[in-house]
């Protein structure tokens, strides 16, 4: 069964298949992976959760920012990453309020457009009234995804990763 789980030490080794399948590099959108960030070790990967729980409970906390990152999960193995900016933080402009990936061998399931579904309910429940999204131009898969959520273009900029389309979603 799908679902969108906050991050766990328990699926250590199902993240690491899903992290080795995207290759090398830090491209897995959604998962909140920073270069400095050591997961191989059990003792890094838990350590690597408790920022991103933590970043996740950030505006519980009182904070004016935080990232709530879930996991696209079915059964034991991990299909994706899912991140929700929430806030006036500085990524939001560059990146939008969500993030996602799905792990290479999982796309054209439908999964990113699940998650994108379920990720706009807690965005909701947080109080946001619309939420921005930004994909690269050529990326066909996310223009499907973010367009059957109910996304509208706002058009296409040039950022520092090259152009990007942006899109705003009414809650």
């Amino acid at each position: 069964m799908l679902q969108l789980i906050a991050p766990t030490t328990d699926l250590h080794r199902p993240w690491l298949e899903a992290h080795r399948e995207w290759g090398p590099g830090l491209h897995e959108d959604g998962f909140g992976l920073e270069p400095s960030d050591e997961v191989e070790s059990p003792e890094g990967f838990a350590a690597w959760v408790a920022l991103l729980t933590g970043a996740s409970d950030a505006k519980a906390a009182g904070a004016e920012h935080g990232c709530r990152y879930r996991w696209i999960a079915e059964g034991d193995r991990v299909e994706g990453g899912i991140a929700l900016r929430h806030g006036p933080g500085e990524h939001v402009p560059e990146f939008g309020h969500i993030g996602y990936g799905i792990r290479p061998s999982s796309r054209g399931r439908g999964l990113a457009t699940w998650a994108l579904g379920r990720m706009l309910d807690e965005a909701r429940a947080l109080g946001l009234d619309r939420v921005l999204l930004v994909c690269e131009v050529g990326n066909l898969g996310s223009v499907g995804t973010i367009e059957r959520n109910g996304g509208v273009l706002e058009g296409v900029r040039d950022t520092a990763h090259g152009p990007a389309r942006r899109y705003w979603i009414e809650l």
